[in-house]
């Protein structure tokens, strides 16, 4: 099996230090452009508000100064026309000049078409007013004439001063618009930069978490003992050595596992012939046929004669456990009943069965099932000859048999000690023993689950150890009930 993804690997950076680099920068780019729109449209608002402010006021200032400008040219005018005093017309001169200066400031400012009409009739009907009063008129109806006009000139500058405060009006609703008008776009921008740095977020945290993953499934494959297929960990240049490194690890352990096999294999062979001989020896020992034995040689014999039988068990047990390895991978597949099967190796322990007195309770529904019938029963011989193994005299095992959707589900259980939690993850490796036996009975060699759980495996199922709130022990085995099994 591979481990690998279809992803593009220029994409990575050289070393898991740039990647978290890079991840940091992508997720902060959306804020920091989302920031700097609004820093700028904050100092594009604060910059108009600023000009339009100063050009108001000014405009504002001066339009207000031309009013009372107006009104003191018609004060002067008036007592000029009374008094005929030529000092009072050089005040006039005075002020007129001081009307031009204010008024030509006025005309810079950035005015609108009425604003601009208002002041140049002020300008253009002083000028015609100063000329009418230069030439002195005498006749009563002429002065009155003249003051007359010097009124509508201040209601003209008046007129200046309502069109200045109206431009204020507009510049402070135009700013107002302006307002509105970014905020909206910095709400639009910020409800765009959410989703957009969630995504960037999500596909950050997959580009980080696949050569993460990749190297977690590779160290859980190798913990597994699994050592098919080569190991291939993507994304920048650190985690793929480390990924090949794997890779080699896989390599050494799976030369360690032959080496261990192969040692096994030889010293299990090399072994059975001497021990053949020395229980034949032990045998014709305690049958007398060296010469009659006292009692104290007698009692050794016994003892290399049991001694002598027990290597043999564990012997035999280390030949099975290669035949199970070198056979876990080769089913002979066939449409099998699970019930029947399961009756036949109840009937073979019907002997142990009925001597301790335990009950089995049965519940098995009729299950048509695609296995290795010998390797299924081997399956099923162990789980019960444990659960009657573990159970108390007259107590009670359980076996059921059921369909589950797509799945058949085995369960075994018995009446005894059960298995304390920090065995449950271990009861299925090679030659483990908890490390509670109970008591009156055989110690195991720590294979019969094992063997279980390869040949389990081997039809792609599993099996596993249920917690239940009960006593003893609950082993449940769940397999596909399709037509083919796979490896």
């Amino acid at each position: 099996m591979k481990i690998g993804l279809d992803f593009p690997e220029r994409y990575y950076p050289r070393s898991f230090l740039g990647l978290l680099l890079l991840a940091f920068a992508l997720v902060a780019a959306p804020l920091i452009v989302a920031f700097y729109n609004a820093a700028v449209y904050v100092e594009q608002l604060a910059g108009q508000s600023q000009t339009a402010v100063s050009q108001a006021a000014q405009a504002s200032r001066g339009s207000r100064l031309l009013v009372e400008q107006t009104t003191a040219l018609e004060r002067v005018v008036r007592q000029y026309l009374i008094l005929d005093d030529e000092e009072l017309l050089n005040d006039y001169n005075r002020l007129r000049a001081n009307f031009k200066a204010n008024t030509s400031e006025l005309s810079l400012q950035p005015l609108d078409e009425v604003q601009l009409r208002e002041l140049n009739n002020t300008i253009d009907m002083e000028q015609e007013l100063y000329d009418k009063l230069i030439q002195k008129p005498a006749a009563r109806h002429d002065k009155t004439a003249l003051i007359g006009g010097y009124m509508v000139l201040s209601d003209l500058s008046r007129n200046v001063l309502d069109t200045s405060n109206a431009l204020i009006d507009r510049e402070v609703e135009s700013m107002r618009r302006t307002g509105e008008r970014a905020q909206r776009i910095l709400w639009l921008q910020l409800a765009a930069t959410i989703p957009l740095g969630a995504l960037l977020a999500v596909g950050v945290t997959l580009l980080i978490a696949r050569p993460i993953r990749q190297l977690d499934q590779a160290i859980r494959r190798l913990g597994a003992g699994d050592f098919e297929g080569e190991i291939q960990v993507g994304g920048p240049a650190d985690l793929k050595y480390l990924g090949n490194r794997l890779d080699w690890m896989r390599q050494r352990l799976i030369e360690v596992e032959q080496q261990k096999r192969l040692f096994l294999r030889h010293v299990s062979h090399e072994l059975k012939t001497p021990l053949t001989a020395l229980r034949e020896g032990s045998e014709l020992l305690v049958e007398g046929t060296a010469g009659q034995l006292s009692p104290a040689q007698r009692e050794i014999v016994e003892i290399l004669r049991q001694k002598s039988s027990q290597l043999q068990r564990l012997i035999e047990d280390l030949l099975n456990y290669h035949r199970v390895q070198e056979s876990v991978g080769r089913l002979d597949l066939q449409a099998v009943r699970f019930d029947r099967v399961v009756e036949q190796v109840l009937e073979d322990h019907r002997l142990a069965v009925q001597a301790r007195g335990i009950r089995p309770d049965l519940h098995l529904d009729p299950v048509d099932i695609q296995a290795d019938e010998e390797k299924l029963r081997a399956v099923v011989a162990n789980l019960v000859s444990n659960a009657i193994k573990y159970s108390p005299d007259e107590g009670m095992i359980s076996l059921a048999l059921r369909q589950q959707g797509g799945d058949v589900v085995f369960d075994v259980g018995d009446a005894g000690p059960g298995i304390p939690p920090e065995d449950r993850y271990r009861v299925f490796d090679w030659f483990y023993q908890g490390q509670d036996v109970h008591r009156g009975r055989l110690r195991g060699s720590g294979l019969g689950l094992a063997i279980a759980r390869e040949f389990v495996l081997a039809h792609g199922g599993r099996i596993e150890v249920l917690e239940d709130a009960g006593p003893g022990a609950h082993f449940r085995v769940t397999l596909a009930s399709g037509k083919s099994a796979t490896l």
